[in-house]
């Protein structure tokens, strides 16, 4: 029998951990769970200036170019998502920023994409 991939989203990883679990009992070929975010790098400090928690915008652009590197605080920082006025959620709109991606065989395809509906998971 051939192989199928399916990437699912989910909002935490306990839910997709849940479902690993499952497709594991299914004998998946490969299964792994991962953060995604939309920004290239991870262990920034967001600043957020308009609801006061940091120095903001300003202070985050003279940090990193005093070095000569722009980096990813400064995208994070401009992010409307940082303004304070929308919920800032890491994902976007949807908060699915849990990545599982997992390889089954064809023939149980339809009950591991069952399970993933099951629990809230996106696809």
């Amino acid at each position: 029998m051939g192989e199928k991939n399916i990437l699912a989203y989910f909002r935490s990883p306990e839910e997709a951990e849940v479902v690993a679990g499952k497709l594991n009992s299914l004998r998946a070929i490969d299964v792994s769970i991962d953060r995604f975010s939309r920004y290239p790098e991870e262990g920034y400090d967001v600043m957020n200036s308009i609801a006061g928690s940091g120095s903001g915008l300003a202070t985050t652009f003279l940090q990193q170019t005093s070095i000569g590197i722009p980096g990813a605080e400064i995208l994070a920082a401009a992010d409307p998502a940082n303004s304070g006025m929308s919920h800032g959620g890491q994902g976007g709109p949807t908060g699915h920023d849990i990545l599982l991606t997992a390889v089954v065989d064809e023939e149980v395809h339809h009950q591991a994409l069952q399970f993933i509906e099951e629990a809230g998971g996106l696809m």
